[in-house]
């Protein structure tokens, strides 16, 4: 079956491991939720179904953000996210309003009035979370094809979570879509908004049921989901500290071109070579259109390119480090109140955790040289 998206399978000592060990049971077609979820956040559940509110956490503190907590954390570089912003900064405007009375949110699966429609969505926070910690929200938009347990699983994002110290937001998509996500010149305007509401409403209940850092929402998506999230960044931008491409990108002959937004947000856009195409969308075209209309309007690119074509990108990380951590890492090193255009990597270079096929601005980085899987279009 043609799916465009792509899922981690094993080459050698990669990312691409994860789900993917004998009898994990993870596939890319997998739909609906399975039991997985609730016993990942079993630490901080109760009661019947495993799970348990988060209004404990709820409101805001103005304790730092990991210092006391005594918690073994990756290292970061000189800027994190959750530091207080320097006098002056431009810093993130209030998170959206939810129109109604929000649901009440568990770790796992949820379901909110969208739009008139109910929608689902998944939230995972750290399993020894600590009421007093503010968290990043980072959104996680799955490729055509899985779906949001799917992500959680093959994005080992639990453990991302417990290593970083932020919440994994995971939308489910609509199914009633061709392509699952409304990034196509065929879809209407009004279904694009109604997906950006989508969008605002779960940052909404969550910001008002977790302590959430709003200088640190990102947003990062694979192949369609990327697709999608290169749209988001430009509709929904304000809210915004980053966004992450893995073979998005806008513009070319299917994909809605790049919207423009007020807020200059650094971006990594990240795709796999020449040869990354799927269904009737050349990924290395749309990721470079992008990347132009994103240097015209003073974003900060890091610009990452393996040789794998349409397939997960073969991060090497460190043992016992979780599969996406540069992905993290580049939320992490980048919050809303960096000025137009400005990354701490402008400084340092790029970072010794990032894959040596990243660069610096459109058309830096040296592609990836090394052994693939199958392509997985």
């Amino acid at each position: 079956m043609v799916v465009l998206g792509w899922v981690p399978v094993s080459v050698g000592c990669t990312v691409n491991e994860v789900g993917s060990g004998e009898g994990d049971g993870s596939s890319e077609g997998s739909s609906g939720m399975v039991d997985g979820t609730s016993s990942a956040m079993s630490t901080t559940g109760s009661g019947a179904t495993g799970q348990s509110s988060l209004d404990e956490t709820a409101g805001w503190t103005d304790d730092g953000p990991r210092e006391d907590l005594g918690l073994d954390l990756p290292p970061l570089g000189p800027v994190d996210c959750r530091d207080e912003p320097p006098p002056g900064a431009q810093v993130a405007p209030p998170l959206p309003t939810y129109e109604g009375v929000c649901p009440e949110l568990m770790p796992g699966l949820n379901a909110i009035d969208s739009s008139g429609n109910l929608r689902e969505f998944l939230l995972i926070v750290p399993e020894d979370l600590d009421p007093t910690e503010r968290l990043p929200v980072i959104f996680l938009w799955h490729w055509l094809g899985g779906d949001a347990q799917g992500f959680l699983e093959q994005g080992d994002v639990q453990n991302a979570v417990d290593q970083f110290r932020f919440a994994a937001v995971i939308p489910e998509s609509d199914s009633s879509l061709l392509f699952r996500w409304p990034f196509t010149i065929l879809d209407p305007e009004s279904r694009v908004e109604e997906e950006y509401r989508f969008f605002d409403d779960m940052l909404a209940c969550v910001g008002e049921q977790l302590n959430v850092e709003p200088n640190c929402v990102s947003s990062a998506g694979v192949s369609a989901g990327a697709l999608w999230t290169s749209q988001l960044a430009s509709g929904r931008g304000e809210h915004l500290s980053s966004f992450m491409s893995l073979s998005g990108g806008t513009g070319g002959a299917v994909v809605r071109p790049w919207g423009g937004t007020s807020h200059a947000m650094p971006a990594m856009v990240l795709w796999g070579g020449d040869m990354d195409f799927c269904i009737a969308i050349d990924f290395s075209n749309t990721s470079q259109i992008m990347e132009q209309d994103l240097s015209d309007e003073g974003h900060f690119i890091l610009e990452c390119i393996h040789n794998c074509s349409h397939s997960a990108p073969p991060f090497e990380v460190a043992e016992g480090e979780t599969a996406f951590a540069p992905l993290w890492s580049f939320v992490f090193s980048h919050p809303y109140w960096l000025t137009p255009g400005d990354s701490p990597y402008l400084a340092t270079g790029v970072p010794p955790e990032m894959p040596q096929w990243c660069g610096i601005g459109m058309g830096s980085a040296t592609e990836r040289v090394g052994e693939c899987g199958p392509d997985q279009c």
